[in-house]
């Protein structure tokens, strides 16, 4: 089976090499792919040099468009391989645990996260404290909206079903949480398992904003709520709309009662207008949802007929 190792990079000239070459020595069949996402330092040369240099299969590739999920739909759409393992460039992930991560998709699942969580070995080693707040909301956002209880993780392994039939829509590090929420709604098989961490070398520093690209994944967790479960998005807006209309009304029903007729008009437009809205929202929600059910049918039959005729090739 052929593997492909994914390292989407920008601007890690401190780190790339000791990652191709670590992963070179625990994968030395694997084929290793750099995505230079339009560095500006020596990351693209660096990582020629060390590929050349140690015969190692694959190419670096370059995306300009910035952002991890632009790099990862330029490999996803340009290369053919039977197992994926995608792994950030800052030396971050060891890859002695390639392994763990690429033996449960040779046993059939289709996406196989690197949890860093569960061994306390993110903990101990991340410096950014808020980062690891943003990782627990984002965790419990999808476990109460989605029924998932995944980590968000850049070290993950997929199946050529997983990569070839999923769309990459986003273009930043929300990336992973649109990868989960795909996988939970389409309903892959999907399986933690436990990884260490490290953190970043001395003179390496991170591309994350923690409140810029915290927001952006809150933002990516709502979008996809409204596409994928339109009919609970709806419902919350119809809630709200309903509980103002209330709120406004029940003063001039109130009046109405005790004096058979009302003075505060504005107030009495104001909530038959939020009800409309309501129901509007309601009503919304419920076509949304049709159609949404029916897509959902439609890539079922996507899968089956792309299985087949994989399993016949």
């Amino acid at each position: 089976m052929k593997i492909s190792i994914i390292i989407p990079a920008y601007n890690e000239e401190i780190t790339i090499r000791d990652v191709i070459i670590d992963f070179h020595k625990n994968l030395p069949d694997a084929f290793i792919y750099v995505i230079d996402n339009n560095s500006n330092d020596s990351t693209n040369q660096i990582a020629k040099k060390t590929m050349d240099e140690f015969n190692i299969k694959g190419e670096v590739l370059f995306e300009p468009r910035q952002g991890k999920a632009n790099a990862v739909r330029k490999a996803f759409s340009e290369i053919d391989s039977d197992i994926y393992l995608m792994v950030d460039a800052d030396l971050t992930y060891p890859a002695q645990d390639a392994h763990k991560l690429i033996k449960p998709i040779v046993n059939g699942y289709d996406m196989v996260v690197g949890d860093r969580i569960s061994n306390k070995s993110y903990k101990k080693e991340n410096k950014r404290k808020f980062h690891g707040f943003g990782n627990w909301l984002v965790k419990k956002l999808i476990n109460l909206l989605f029924r998932g209880n995944l980590i968000m993780s850049g070290y993950r392994a997929f199946n050529r079903t997983f990569v070839k039939n999923y769309p990459i829509l986003v273009e930043g590090f929300e990336l992973e949480t649109d990868m989960t929420l795909h996988a939970l709604h389409k309903r892959f098989k999907i399986l933690e398992v436990p990884i260490e961490y490290k953190d970043r070398p001395k003179g390496s520093f991170s591309k994350l904003n923690t409140l810029k690209d915290g927001i952006r994944v809150i933002s990516t967790i709502v979008k996809i709520l409204r596409v994928y479960k339109p009919f609970l998005f709806f419902s919350m807006i119809s809630i709200f709309f309903i509980l103002g209309s209330l709120a406004c009304g029940l003063p001039v029903i109130l009046e109405f009662i005790k004096n058979r007729f009302i003075t505060r008009i504005p107030l009495a437009i104001l909530a038959t207008g939020l009800a409309i809205f309501s129901f509007l929202s309601f009503a919304i929600g419920l076509i949304l949802q049709a159609i949404t059910d029916l897509h959902k049918y439609e890539y079922e039959l996507h899968l089956l007929n792309y299985k087949s005729k994989n399993n016949n090739k």
